[in-house]
């Protein structure tokens, strides 16, 4: 038997087309020379050189495929077989021949990470037991069982004990600035300056003036009735909510230390009073200032451009403050390697981990370690993320038909590319979302899309909400400025439990106002009081005088005077006298 000689890929190459083309022929065979054969194929000279042959062939045409494409387009979706030393794409490796159903393409990251294209479809799939609610949610039943009013529902968010130590702190000030501790004030008239601050946010007073509030022409009865402008802007002036004495040891530790005990209590009071729902939102808010500060920041994306950043969590359903902390510049608490948007969303979620609720952040948090560190605490991640991420693949980045979407699947995390624009395309990772289903409609977007566009509104809508009603006024203290955003969310918090424990419907302008009456009521009642007694030690220190009203004498003299206009009256001018117990005197 003549020796088998080895052949080059170019002449495979030709040896199948003269096959493929004899086959097309109707012929079962060629006259051609079958002593070749492939790298590393068996040389045993007990089988005959046609047996190899047709083995061969017919083997090299069932990997093939039959059909009538064209030679070298078979061989060229085949090279990997036919030379397997060749390196494959970078990005991209299969399975299986390109022409092959079963047939999954794969792209590889930077840092490694392989991602699965899969195929969008109709269906979203079935939810994970991760995104299983296991928490009713609501008002918590320490918030049913106190909240029977307004005020009730204030107080369970800042309560007595805020209230007495901003009173103490208050205090201590002004016998320190003036020197001298004749200067108080009770927690009754502490509520009493804080319903005239609401009062000034709701009527739109913003731009007024502070003495245009107590003026005759412009002003508010509202006002007059509960204190007088003096008495106003004095506590305003010593208005402080941390002790000076021990400021300079607790801000080398805290930049947020002059207001920080009355915030972190107000978050733990938020806290404790709801359970938000499903969705939940983490986003930064920007508090409008320009006050002197070491963390202020820019933003010009922002409407006012200056402010003190907080990040806040909110819930999506009802806008509730579920947490929220300021930024202060690095943390030094942070792990090392951490990402800052990473740190932010893992503590601001914390009290809501494990019940199976979905978290949605923008393209400043997420991150694919963020979504796997969420989902072992059996909680998902919705939320853009930015194309230049290490973890998203090169395919993220190429321009495709407009409204088109590409969906990929990375262990059990979801990316969807969908082209919004004709050159701008967005990036959704998704946790809760197994598949990619396209909605109806002329821009086809994907349910992931739909998804975050519906649950991504909880701060930005919050924040609108604070600016619609907000207290803020001019000041040049910063911890100020941090009160007057407390308010601004304790009051809607304060609407949302009011509602949802006694089921009534009350515009957020009007609660306010309610609140505002409701928080002045016992200082008010109280300054009556002292003015009733004011007017009986007056009566029995001053001179007998004529009688003013003269209906039934004849000019008598007396001590008494009209409780309503203040004219002197006798006895026979008097038309109803009071008549008061021993307890009440």
């Amino acid at each position: 038997m003549s020796s088998r000689r080895r052949m080059t890929v170019a002449e495979v190459l030709s040896e199948l087309q003269t096959l493929d083309e004899a086959e097309s022929e109707g012929g079962a065979g060629s006259d051609t020379d079958s002593s070749w054969s492939l790298e590393g194929s068996s040389d045993d000279p007990s089988e005959s050189d046609s047996e190899s042959v047709s083995e061969s062939s017919f083997c090299k045409k069932r990997r093939l495929g039959s059909s009538s494409s064209s030679s070298a387009g078979i061989a060229s979706n085949d090279i990997s077989v036919l030379c397997p030393e060749s390196p494959a794409p970078a990005t991209r490796a299969l399975s299986a021949p390109l022409n092959s159903p079963s047939a999954e393409q794969y792209e590889t990251a930077k840092d490694g990470t392989v991602w699965t294209i899969i195929e969008t479809g109709e269906n979203s799939g079935r939810r994970q037991s991760q995104n299983v609610m296991t928490e009713v949610s609501g008002p918590t039943a320490h918030a049913k069982r106190n909240i029977e009013d307004a005020l009730s529902a204030f107080l369970c968010l800042i309560d007595d004990v805020m209230l007495k130590h901003i009173r103490d702190c208050t205090v201590a000030e002004a016998h320190r600035v003036n020197e001298d501790s004749s200067w108080d004030i009770t927690v009754d008239e502490l509520k009493a300056f804080i319903a005239l601050v609401y009062v000034r946010g709701a009527q739109g007073g913003k731009g007024m003036d502070l003495v245009s509030f107590w003026s005759d022409d412009w002003g508010c009865a509202f006002f007059k009735e509960t204190m007088s402008r003096n008495r106003f802007q004095e506590i305003m002036r010593f208005l402080r909510f941390d002790k000076k004495e021990t400021r300079r040891t607790r801000i080398q530790d805290n930049k947020f230390a002059l207001v920080s005990e009355i915030w972190e209590r107000f978050v733990q009071n938020s806290i404790a009073c709801y359970k938000p729902g499903v969705d939940i939102t983490v986003d930064e808010q920007l508090f409008p200032t320009k006050t002197r500060c070491s963390f202020i920041q820019y933003i010009a994306s922002k409407p006012d451009k200056f402010g003190i950043k907080f990040w806040l969590a909110a819930d999506v359903g009802t806008k509730y403050m579920l947490n929220g902390a300021p930024y202060l510049g690095k943390d030094e608490t942070r792990r090392p390697g951490q990402r800052l948007g990473d740190s932010v969303v893992l503590k601001m979620v914390e009290p809501y981990l494990g019940k199976g609720r979905n978290i949605t952040t923008d393209s400043f948090f997420t991150s694919l370690k963020l979504a796997k560190a969420l989902q072992a605490k059996k909680t998902s991640l919705v939320g853009t993320i930015n194309k230049s991420r290490r973890e998203l693949p090169p395919c993220v980045k190429v321009q495709r038909s407009l409204f088109t979407t590409q969906a990929l699947k990375s262990e059990n995390a979801t990316l969807t590319v969908y082209q919004c624009k004709a050159r701008k395309n967005v990036c959704i990772l998704s946790t809760v979302h197994t598949s990619v289903s396209i909605t109806s409609g002329q821009k086809s977007k994907p349910e992931t899309v739909t998804y975050y566009n519906r649950t991504k509104v909880g701060v930005d809508v919050l924040d609108q909400m604070v600016r619609k009603y907000s207290v803020k006024a001019p000041t040049r203290r910063w911890p100020v400025t941090v009160f007057y955003n407390m308010l601004d969310l304790a009051a809607i918090n304060a609407s949302i439990l009011f509602k949802e424990c006694t089921h009534e419907k009350v515009s957020r302008r009007n609660f306010i106002l309610r609140l505002a009456n409701e928080l002045r009521s016992t200082h008010k009642s109280a300054k009556a009081r002292q003015v009733v007694v004011h007017r009986k030690v007056q009566k029995q220190t001053e001179k007998r005088r004529q009688c003013q009203v003269r209906r039934n004498c004849n000019k008598n003299k007396t001590k008494d005077t009209c409780d309503k206009c203040d004219k002197v009256v006798c006895g026979s001018c008097t038309g109803k006298v009071e008549i008061t117990c021993v307890d009440c005197e």
